[in-house]
């Protein structure tokens, strides 16, 4: 593959990342979840099913520990989160989504539904088989985290 054939490759996967993202995020506000962010989302992924601490989500967004507090606080400042004491450390809190977080979720699945099913009536639903199939296989491994 030619740079340039590599470059226009790239250029279409982050535009449809990008786009996923967006869509998802539309598509959560539209289900009546205001005050949301796309970050929100990226936590959300950490916090479900058990929970996690700061520490822990910290980790997993590739930010610092007080960049992941100040987001927890914001979680649990709208209701979407919020700090137990954690089972095994006494130091420690373990932050944990409500029953709203747990809706935003589930807000942020149907969007992403929706999204792949506008993918199957350009490329067909095949194609779309085939691409989930696909890019698992070069997917770095790890958590998915926001591109800053």
């Amino acid at each position: 593959m030619q740079n340039s054939e590599a470059m226009a490759l790239s250029a279409a996967l982050l535009a449809v990342a990008g786009g996923l993202v967006q869509r998802i995020h539309d598509g959560v506000v539209a289900r009546g979840f205001e005050g949301v962010r796309p970050m929100h989302g990226f936590a959300f992924t950490r916090l479900a099913p058990d929970g996690a601490t700061v520490t822990d989500l910290a980790v997993h967004l590739g930010v610092t520990k007080q960049a992941a507090s100040q987001l927890v606080d914001d979680l649990v400042r709208k209701g979407y989160a919020e700090r137990h004491p954690h089972p095994a450390d006494a130091r420690a809190r373990l932050v944990v989504m409500t029953e709203r977080g747990r809706a935003c979720t589930r807000a942020a699945e149907e969007a992403a539904a929706e999204a792949v099913r506008e993918w199957s009536e350009v490329l067909g639903e095949a194609e779309v088989r085939e691409l989930a199939r696909m890019l698992p296989r070069i997917a770095p491994g790890g958590p998915i985290r926001p591109a800053w």
